[in-house]
């Protein structure tokens, strides 16, 4: 379709819409002469309303993680073949569902991932050296008023352990190898590719661990996989980065472990029942937190619209897609 034709938007291939992504705008503008949205939360109507007399046909969704794409979804969709996600996470689309109803699932593919990996590193230094609460410290005027500030923690030479060796875990190590680390992880599989020592049991990895990292994604294996054992075994020097998603980690047993002291600090992007945020952490100096920017630059904001479009066209001109979701 060339630039500065003037097409009616019944000529266009529709793609649903239940809730808007974020900067839904920017495909509106930049994209709304390639595709027709169809924007099922501007109907007044219910939505299974909405869909069963406008949705029927459509064979392309674009989704976002705050709406579920379950059973109850697809069946009002008998035409699907294609669920696109502008972001990583999957936790809110019905994989095996999709399969076998043969709709293709697409989502951002490894492209956030080095943005993720900093962020993790960023917290774990941050929370090491104090650097936030140190800030407060200077901030609020205490500098002159108190003699010493608490000493802060050694990067070098601390011992990793990774949960999750995906795209994300490993620029982590990667990273974290830089500043003098020593890596260990545990996987759904060992890496044969990767000589880090492999840990089948999470329990194991983190008392052999003086940090434990979580770059998994959040299935049914991995909900609440960092419960109270593996948080006692961390230890009372031990701190918990979390940039795979809240439930991965028991919250209430966490946050009593942080206010007791049984770990040693926590720098998290990602919460269970976000946004809202259990507030014994507010008053915590050993625990940073960020509001689930992990992926957020502008820069892989911009790339993750692009490999969304990307998956759309390549489907609607029977292409390959750029970056389907495989069982494995």
């Amino acid at each position: 379709m060339a630039h500065g034709i003037i097409y009616n938007h019944l000529d266009l291939p529709q793609v649903l819409v239940v809730r808007p992504p974020d900067s839904f705008s920017l495909y509106q503008s930049q994209y709304s002469h390639k595709f027709h949205f169809l924007k099922a939360w501007e109907s007044p109507v219910p939505l299974d309303q909405f869909l069963s007399t406008n949705a029927r046909n459509v064979q392309a969704l674009l989704s976002c993680g705050r709406f579920p794409i379950n059973v109850d979804l697809l069946r009002l969709l008998p035409s699907l073949r294609l669920v696109v996600t502008p972001s990583a996470g999957l936790n809110h689309i019905d994989l095996s569902e999709c399969h076998s109803r043969g709709v293709a699932v697409a989502n951002a593919g490894s492209v956030a991932c080095c943005d993720v990996a900093d962020l993790a590193v960023g917290l774990f230094i941050d929370v090491l050296r104090k650097i936030s609460a140190a800030d407060r410290y200077v901030m609020q005027g205490l500098w002159a008023s108190k003699t010493s500030y608490p000493l802060g923690s050694k990067l070098k030479g601390k011992r990793i352990g990774i949960v999750g060796l995906g795209s994300i875990g490993q620029e982590v190590a990667k990273r974290l190898e830089a500043f003098g680390c020593s890596i260990s992880y545990n996987s759904r599989n060992q890496k044969k590719s990767f000589s880090y020592p492999f840990y089948s049991n999470v329990v194991e990895l983190s008392a052999n661990s003086d940090a434990l990292v979580i770059c998994c994604g959040l299935s049914d294996q991995t909900h609440r996989l960092i419960n109270k054992e593996v948080l006692l075994a961390l230890g009372k020097e031990g701190v918990l980065i979390n940039v795979g998603r809240g439930a991965i980690i028991d919250e209430k047993e966490m946050v009593q472990c942080l206010v007791q002291g049984d770990i040693g600090g926590a720098g998290l992007d990602v919460f269970e029942n976000e946004p809202n945020v259990p507030k014994e952490l507010f008053a915590l100096d050993n625990v940073v937190l960020s509001p689930h920017r992990g992926a957020f630059t502008s820069e892989t904001l911009t790339s993750m619209r692009e490999i969304a479009v990307g998956n759309l066209e390549a489907f609607f001109s029977n292409k390959p897609l750029l970056s389907q979701v495989t069982d494995d």
